[in-house]
């Protein structure tokens, strides 16, 4: 867990996965707020509300992954039925992604999406740039725990107050973050439709990447998976076998890609307060104007402080 910032110090850089919090706010909470144009609006609110919790903190730099790649990203062009369960946002999700949006970047936040690259992969981007920060990563996505082990300092699921660091995912997982990605490849990931190992689950997993470095180094060496002492180990060598080409396209599927061409420097990220008329007049279209005087005393006055762990 990384610590609190010092008294009159910026806490580290918050780095937000901001559709898992959307969508949380979107079926959480009742739909008080309509916008102007008679839209539902409490993500909205949800959304807003929560990332003026974020700058009350004073990250150093904070910047949101927004989700634009469903259908289109780069995992489709390897495997057509990624993520074939989800289904596109209708017209009133639509208005209030984009409104969230909006948002951020009213409220000085840098914001980034791709059609081609998920918000997973714009984050693991992020963290290499800001690496000698160790970046706080705002989700509770388990597939970001890879990043762990690329630079973050922890994982913060912000709605349970709880951070996740190298040894919570050993403990949690029973592999190491750099392991992540080869343990989604055995036991699969049914969020994102990949497919797993028939019979493997996560305790097999753990065990076997326990004795491998990774699926690439298992899978070259049968005969050693034979003779570990796991029960039924040389059924389980020749299922791995079997199944060689799957769990490397899975592992291609989960591993994060850190190149996303965003064409940002680490101080583009840097937290400047702007003026918080844009963000007011925002909160009035969208219907949420109870938060006004939120976002005047969070723009302009001092840091509640950094939470414990943020």
């Amino acid at each position: 867990m990384t610590s609190a910032a010092p008294a009159g110090q910026a806490a580290p850089p918050f780095l937000v996965d901001a559709s898992v919090y959307i969508f949380r706010y979107y079926f959480a909470l009742p739909p008080n707020w309509e916008s102007r144009g008679g839209y539902p609006t409490e993500a909205v609110y949800g959304f807003t509300n929560f990332l003026l919790d974020l700058l009350q903190r004073r990250p150093s730099h904070i910047a949101c992954a927004f989700d634009e790649s469903l259908g289109s990203c780069f995992r489709n062009e390897l495997y057509p039925d990624y993520k074939c369960s989800r289904v596109l946002p209708d017209e009133a999700l639509a208005f209030q992604l984009a409104a969230c949006r909006s948002m951020a970047e009213a409220l000085g936040i840098a914001s980034f999406a791709s059609e081609r690259f998920e918000a997973d992969d714009i984050l693991a981007t992020l963290t290499k740039l800001l690496n000698e920060d160790q970046p706080v990563i705002i989700s509770r996505d388990k597939d970001l725990g890879q990043l762990l082990d690329r630079g973050a300092g922890s994982l913060w699921d912000f709605a349970a107050d709880r951070h996740l660091d190298r040894d919570g995912v050993r403990a949690r997982f029973g592999v190491a973050p750099r392991q992540i990605a080869d343990f989604l490849a055995l036991v699969g990931d049914s969020s994102d439709d990949i497919p797993g190992v028939p019979g493997v689950g996560p305790k097999t997993a753990a065990a076997l990447l326990q004795h491998f470095e990774s699926v690439e180094a298992l899978l070259a060496n049968p005969a050693g998976v034979a003779d570990l002492a796991i029960r039924g180990a040389r059924g389980l060598a020749r299922k791995l076998e079997d199944f060689a080409d799957q769990i490397a396209l899975a592992k291609r599927l989960a591993s994060l890609e850190e190149a996303v061409p965003l064409g940002v420097v680490p101080e583009a990220l840097r937290l400047v307060l702007p003026e918080p008329a844009m963000a007011q007049a925002l909160a009035d279209e969208f219907g949420i104007g109870g938060l006004k005087p939120k976002i005047l005393r969070t723009l302009t006055h001092g840091a509640a402080g950094p939470v414990e762990g943020a």
